[in-house]
């Protein structure tokens, strides 16, 4: 294995520890034969459950391949080499950032977890996507108890729940009006919190719902930075919509089912790309900002499927700024 920093959005860094370029399409075919085994995972009800084996026992409780269990158990054990050429022995954990390790973790935690909070919590909902975990308590004393309860089931599977990222959160809204120190957490690319809705009878008033987070929001804006679309003034406006029209489609229908209106703002950013870049292009436009903008808002009354965002943006008949 070797190692390598890789830097986050958030400032940090982390080690990234994974097999050299050759064993690769190794480790991604033992991927492959181990997610076409992990159909038959699945929840049986309130039977008695066995205690979490470690990943090597929860995966021959799946396959009985012996190719795949020598390279995964090989996978597990291989020391650690460092940027400096220097090996350290492993003893413990998964490598990050390999092919198989979400798909052994998860298989971990469907033992550790989901069939553990089904013989022991049955009426206890949650939803679980790899390692984020939600758990639904109706009282604060309820909530408090699942999670010393979940501390102590994690430490005998060898595990440790994340300190600043597992925290109580008061679902507060129109109903629940008491006071606590957390109200949103974020959750799949998405921020729950208190926010402002309309109800069906065509009043307003709070609801804890989801809106796409900060975080993605970031990410998203940083994207179209990187597009540079000013500066692609060789390109037409149809070549620009076929580059990059997929990617403002993935984000719409991933982050639009809810609260739609938080994505307006930062969608909203590749029209002011849009204008510079019109600015760019035609000459009768550059030192014509407002004629740059009056231009791009024919062309989206024009043509308004275009661009993915501006069905969403402009479909009740809202134009691009004063123009």
């Amino acid at each position: 294995m070797e190692e390598t920093a890789i830097g986050h959005k958030n400032g940090t860094n982390s080690v990234h520890i994974g097999p050299p370029n050759y064993p690769v399409m190794l480790s991604a075919c033992v991927a492959l034969r181990i997610s076409s085994l992990g159909t038959r995972i699945g929840p049986k009800g309130r039977q008695r459950q066995p205690p979490a084996p470690w990943p090597g026992k929860a995966l021959r409780k799946h396959t009985d391949c012996r190719w795949v269990l020598l390279y995964v158990e090989r996978w597990l054990k291989a020391p650690m080499q460092l940027e400096d050429g220097r090996q350290e022995p492993r003893t413990a954990g998964t490598p990050q950032g390999g092919v198989a390790s979400p798909l052994l973790a998860n298989l971990f935690l469907h033992y550790v977890f989901d069939r553990w909070m089904v013989r022991t919590h049955p009426y206890t909902l949650f939803e679980r996507y790899a390692d984020d975990i939600i758990c639904h308590c109706r009282t604060k004393s309820e909530a408090v108890a699942l999670l010393a309860q979940l501390e102590e089931r994690f430490v005998a599977c060898r595990l440790r729940l994340h300190p600043q990222k597992t925290k109580i959160v008061y679902c507060k809204d129109a109903h629940r009006t008491g006071t606590y120190p957390v109200v949103s957490f974020d959750f799949l690319g998405y921020t729950f919190r208190p926010r402002l809705a309309k109800w069906p009878n065509g009043e307003y008033g709070v609801a804890f719902l989801p809106a796409a987070s900060h975080t993605a929001l970031k990410g998203i804006r940083k994207a179209i930075r990187l597009w540079a679309l000013q500066r692609r003034s060789d390109k037409d406006l149809d070549d620009l919509a076929r580059m990059f029209g997929s990617n403002i489609r993935g984000w719409i229908n991933y982050y639009s089912h809810f609260y739609k209106s938080a994505l307006y703002t930062t969608l909203g950013l590749i029209d002011d790309h849009l204008a510079h870049w019109a600015q760019r292009k035609f000459k009768r436009l550059r030192q014509r900002p407002k004629g740059a903008r009056t231009w791009l808002t024919g062309v989206i009354r024009r043509a308004p499927g275009l661009f993915p965002h501006w069905r969403l943006l402009y479909a009740n008949g809202r134009m691009l700024g004063a123009v």
